[in-house]
């Protein structure tokens, strides 16, 4: 009789770790709340997306959880799954933000490209600037990166800076970065994208440096041929010449000669 209560509390004990181990790793396999990101990129852009975790409502956690997530380079279409919150030494956390790092490759060498950011906000209460989600389909955000050139060093390289903004509802560019806010309610589950189109027509990155020609822009002098910026300061008639990335010797770009 002994025999058979020893093993019988042995057996509730083992039922009871059972149990409980299944409970554990039933917890831990509960899907974590999320948003899908995606992003339509023009040729030779890249984006990768930084969240930045803070403590939930009520909770005292000490700074805030930083995840990256990324796609490797070349794809036109990148999706990725984001999640609204984390869980680091027994602290709850909650999404409040995700920057979006920006890439575009401007030229045939590894090193001719350049880094731009976008922002997406997630907020609690609705603000004049947050975007309702629709009824079906995805939250979209327009923008669109625009390439300045200016030239570099004493021989005078063209390089270019990546400059990339949100457009408003009727395309026209904003000064904020691309991105935008929108409520922490009812995002998990939905889908967010971000289309972002490249400008036509490239621009000075210092406008009073450069003048248009019919046949490309030219680079002003300035204070002379060294001048770091060449401002034009009025004078149309004294320009210098620069040179491609490729090394050709040019007096207009893209055109290089008139």
């Amino acid at each position: 009789m002994k025999h058979m209560q020893h093993f019988n509390r042995h057996c509730l004990q083992l039922l009871y770790i059972s149990v409980m181990a299944w409970a554990v790793s039933g917890c831990s396999l509960l899907p974590t709340e999320s948003f899908n990101f995606q992003a339509e990129l023009p040729e030779n852009f890249t984006i990768s997306a930084t969240t930045y975790y803070d403590a939930a409502s009520g909770e005292s956690c000490p700074g805030h959880k930083v995840v990256k997530s990324e796609q490797p380079k070349g794809t036109q279409l990148i999706e990725l799954k984001l999640p609204l919150t984390a869980r680091v030494k027994g602290c709850s956390r909650v999404l409040k933000s995700v920057v979006l790092n920006i890439e575009g490759q401007w030229g045939k060498r590894e090193l001719d490209m350049s880094l731009e950011s976008g922002a997406l906000s997630i907020r609690d209460e609705p603000t004049e600037t947050t975007r309702p989600f629709p009824a079906s389909g995805p939250l979209v955000f327009q923008g669109q990166c625009q390439w300045l050139f200016r030239t570099m060093g004493p021989h005078r390289y063209i390089v270019k800076i990546l400059q990339c903004r949100a457009l408003d509802a009727n395309g026209v560019v904003q000064k904020r970065l691309a991105g935008g806010s929108m409520l922490r309610e009812g995002l998990a589950g939905r889908t967010v994208k971000l289309v972002l189109v490249e400008a036509k027509e490239e621009r000075p990155a210092f406008g009073d440096s450069w003048v248009k020609f019919p046949a490309g822009w030219k680079r002003c002098m300035g204070k002379g041929p060294n001048d770091f910026y060449g401002f034009c300061h009025g004078k149309t008639t004294d320009f210098v010449p620069f040179k491609m990335p490729d090394g050709r010797d040019c007096t207009v770009y893209p055109n290089c000669t008139e």
